[in-house]
């Protein structure tokens, strides 16, 4: 076993520790105050923000939780954060996002008793849920959160530095076997687990509930599966523990939408066995114990509406679901712009921002991520990309603000006529995107 000296980690205290004399060898000396590797936070979407505020609604007071990393995670901790701040605002906002709630009924007060984390990753989600005072609830043996190892951004390993002895005794490592699984101190864990909501994420999910999130159906690996089915079995073997599988309903890829939710695929990380709550942005499909037309019936109602009638047509020719059923005129109106709409009181009052916690991108930087993102799309169409040419050729002077992001990418003076070209792209694209 090899161990490695780093003046920038943070020391994380618990059954984890090892005494020296374990290792075989202990990497020390060079490169031991190089910085950590470090995952700055991601834009949230409105799309991910409603999730956010979906996914926020199933978390009973007193339970147990488990987050993943990304925007998706951060859109959760802040749709956690405006309960605990504004239960009124996060009721309205709920009423405003769904038509009709199908699931179970929605949990929208503080959190009096507070929460308790059991995650194999711990993330800066819950460094804010410990300061909105949310992760409150100690496990038996006094700790807050239970996790088997930790990444987050420069400010996440900062809080865990500056910490106290005695808060940071509270945040403890422990092995993965003891967090992703209840064998071993089963008594223990069930009593501590109480209530629990394992929260992870996934690329698709098809209309019969399987969950894709680690590879693609020709057998490229997109991500490691991590403890994504850990706590999802868990979710089945626990008492009034759910699943929540959260995604946005579309993404774009070569320049067009895609739905997320589709009728079948090649690969499957999550069988459909157990599938139990699916989260996107337009709802929740409570699919748990429920037959296979049920769980197509409840998946259409948080499809994307351009993709609602598609699907139910494989559905129908497939035999799962009768000829003649109709998506219910609630859920038909699946759009973007309904979510933008029920978000934007929220928004007016400095709610659900694209960055609801701290980030490490400068604000040169914020404004380039939406302009970058908006040229990778059009780029992905040569016919699109050759419009958006010419008509970037015909682009004003850039002004003080877009100077500044032309230089940030090294574009302000270009070199010859691709850079120059690079540039007048850009530069649209910083006033598409405002």
């Amino acid at each position: 076993m090899v161990g490695e000296v780093s003046d920038a980690l943070p020391y994380m205290p618990g059954p984890a520790e090892l005494e020296a004399d374990a290792f075989d060898h202990v990497l020390d000396g060079e490169g031991r105050d190089d910085p950590l590797f470090v995952v700055p936070r991601q834009p949230v979407s409105a799309a991910d923000h409603a999730v956010g505020l979906h996914a926020a609604s199933l978390v009973k007071d007193g339970g147990t939780l488990q987050i993943g990393i990304g925007s998706l995670g951060d859109a959760f901790a802040a749709g956690l954060v405006l309960r605990q701040r504004a239960p009124e605002r996060f009721a309205a906002a709920l009423d405003r996002l769904t038509p009709e709630r199908e699931g179970p009924p929605a949990e929208t007060g503080r959190f009096e008793t507070g929460l308790y984390g059991a995650s194999e990753m711990l993330v800066d989600g819950f460094m804010e849920l410990y300061r909105e005072g949310i992760l409150t609830r100690p496990a038996a043996d006094g700790a807050l959160l239970h996790a088997g190892f930790f990444v987050g951004c420069a400010a996440f390993y900062r809080f865990l530095r500056e910490l106290s002895d005695a808060e940071r005794a509270r945040f403890q490592m422990r092995a993965i076997s003891f967090v992703n699984a209840l064998y071993g101190e089963e008594a223990a864990k069930r009593a501590d687990r109480r209530d629990a909501r394992f929260v992870n994420n996934a690329m698709m999910v098809t209309l019969l509930g399987a969950t894709v999130s680690d590879g693609l159906e020709d057998g490229r690996v997109v991500s490691g599966v991590g403890g994504q089915y850990n706590f999802v079995s868990q979710a089945f073997a626990l008492d009034d523990a759910r699943s929540l599988i959260t995604l946005n309903a579309t993404r774009r890829k070569d320049g067009r939408d895609r739905s997320r939710i589709v009728w079948s695929y090649g690969h499957e990380t999550i069988p459909r066995h157990l599938r139990d709550i699916v989260v996107t942005e337009y709802g929740i499909a409570d699919l748990r114990g429920r037959s296979d037309r049920e769980c197509i019936a409840a998946l259409l109602n948080v499809t994307d509406s351009a993709f609602q009638d598609e699907l139910l047509d494989q559905a129908k020719k497939a035999g799962k679901i009768e000829r003649d059923y109709r998506i219910p005129a609630a859920f038909r109106d699946n759009r973007p712009a309904r979510v933008a709409a029920a978000l934007a009181p929220l928004r007016q009052e400095g709610w659900c921002r694209p960055f609801p916690f701290d980030t490490e991108f400068t604000p040169v930087e914020q404004r380039l991520l939406p302009a970058l993102g908006r040229l990778r799309d059009v780029a992905a169409s040569r016919p699109r990309l050759a419009r958006a040419a010419l008509a970037a050729l015909w682009q004003d002077a850039a002004d003080g603000a877009e100077r500044e992001a032309l230089e940030r990418m090294d574009l302000a003076s270009p070199a010859g006529w691709r850079e120059r070209l690079y540039a007048r792209l850009l530069l649209a694209m910083l006033r598409e995107t405002g």
